[in-house]
């Protein structure tokens, strides 16, 4: 801020910038009808990596093609207005993705059904949801939209025990659309069972791009 600059003036003190570069040096061809996880630890450049290819990020070097419409699941809630309703955010978040007002009525008993919030609070601000019944939302919101494209970060282990199977049985069931599916998750037995390849990053660069059950192998004797 302009208060804090003037203080760091009067002190004699200079700003200090860092750069890091979350990813690096990465070209990626993802075949349409391609399902790809995505590994490594925390700070590889994962989530950098999905927001550049969701359009949220631009690249400061390089070119991201990408050919479809994107449904994104990068952080459950992300896009959603705590003091409207489940009800409303449903509709801001259909039309967001590009859905005429026929096909989201269309789809809203569905998004409804498959979010399975408690009686009445699909009606009531989001605010006063659980981090659960939020999540449960948003997952059933970006799975129903019937993207080119989806993209997905950690948000398979969303809700309780029966909503995660739920949630594993339509990850299987959209695989099976042939849709290209991205999907960043420290499960790697989901990896393994849902993807034809996997990306292992480490400090931004690729480690290994592959067939899933090599390269999580890989990644988890590199871990121990």
């Amino acid at each position: 801020t302009l208060k804090n600059a003037i203080m760091r003036a009067g002190r004699g003190e200079k700003r200090q910038i860092r750069t890091i570069e979350a990813v690096k040096n990465l070209s990626l061809d993802i075949p349409h009808g391609t399902v790809v996880g995505v590994v490594g630890a925390n700070g590889a450049g994962k989530s950098t990596l999905m927001r550049a290819i969701a359009g949220i990020l631009p690249p400061t070097e390089g070119r991201i093609i990408v050919n479809g419409k994107v449904s994104t699941l990068l952080a459950l809630g992300v896009g959603f207005n705590g003091t409207l309703s489940g009800r409303d955010n449903i509709i801001l978040g259909g039309l967001a993705a590009g859905l005429e007002r026929k096909e989201l009525e269309e789809r809203f008993d569905d998004i409804a059904s498959f979010a399975d919030l408690p009686n009445g609070f699909i009606d009531m601000p989001m605010r006063t949801y659980s981090a659960g019944m939020y999540g449960r939302l948003a997952f059933s919101v970006a799975v129903n939209m019937t993207p080119d494209i989806l993209l997905i970060d950690e948000a398979l282990s969303t809700g309780d025990a029966a909503f995660k199977e739920k949630s594993f049985e339509k990850m299987r069931e959209l695989c099976l659309e042939a849709r290209t599916i991205i999907i960043v998750s420290h499960a790697l037995g989901t990896l393994k069972e849902l993807c034809t390849k996997t990306l292992w990053m480490h400090q931004g660069k690729a480690l290994a791009f592959g067939d899933s059950t090599e390269v999580t192998d890989k990644y988890l004797e590199f871990l121990n």
